[in-house]
């Protein structure tokens, strides 16, 4: 049998310990920008806080999201799945409306995974509680500021857009806006 060289064999340590560390250390990086189109007139709809994009205003999008761990870090916001809500046109998974009283939720575009989680759940903490949704939509972080998104911006890569029973589960008002929470697949 044939003897590796210490130079050889140093050689693949250091492969190995820069190749798995470029992976663990990989990043989310703006795949681009959209402009902002001014909103005809009644075609935003602003419940539950929700921004309409600006005329001219620069939008970043993002085809990925954070790695995903066993408690990844996002940023809650609240959603109406419900016919004539924020959330537009009935949900991605399953092409239904949802009441706003069931824990639903719609991931940014990265972690929605072309789908890969429709209908499954993820579990959310954040205040001291933790709250079971259904994943039922994406919250689209490549797009934004048309009709189909109800000319709102795309949203940002660590998104979950929840309902109001989630918020009401974590004991937390939904006029906050944002939260910061973990999640992880349940």
């Amino acid at each position: 049998m044939k003897k590796f060289s210490s130079g050889a064999l140093l050689f693949v340590v250091l492969f190995l310990v820069t190749h798995f560390s470029e992976a663990r250390l990989q990043v989310c990086k703006p795949s681009g920008k959209i402009i902002g189109k001014k909103p005809p007139p009644g075609q935003c709809n602003q419940e539950n806080q929700s921004d309409c994009c600006k005329q001219g205003k620069s939008y970043t999008t993002y085809k990925c999201s954070p790695p995903v761990s066993g408690s990844t870090n996002a940023v809650l916001t609240i959603n109406s799945f419900e016919n004539g809500g924020d959330g537009g046109a009935p949900s991605e998974c399953d092409n239904k409306y949802h009441s706003d009283n069931t824990p639903v939720v719609a991931l940014s575009t990265g972690w929605y995974n072309g789908g890969s989680r429709c209908l499954n759940n993820i579990t959310i903490t954040a205040n001291g509680r933790s709250v079971t949704a259904m994943v039922v939509d994406e919250c689209d972080s490549t797009m934004g500021c048309d009709d189909d998104h109800d000319y709102q911006p795309p949203c940002d890569n660590n998104i979950v857009d929840a309902s109001k029973a989630v918020w009401k589960a974590l004991g937390v008002s939904g006029n906050v806006g944002e939260l910061d929470i973990t999640w992880s697949d349940a």
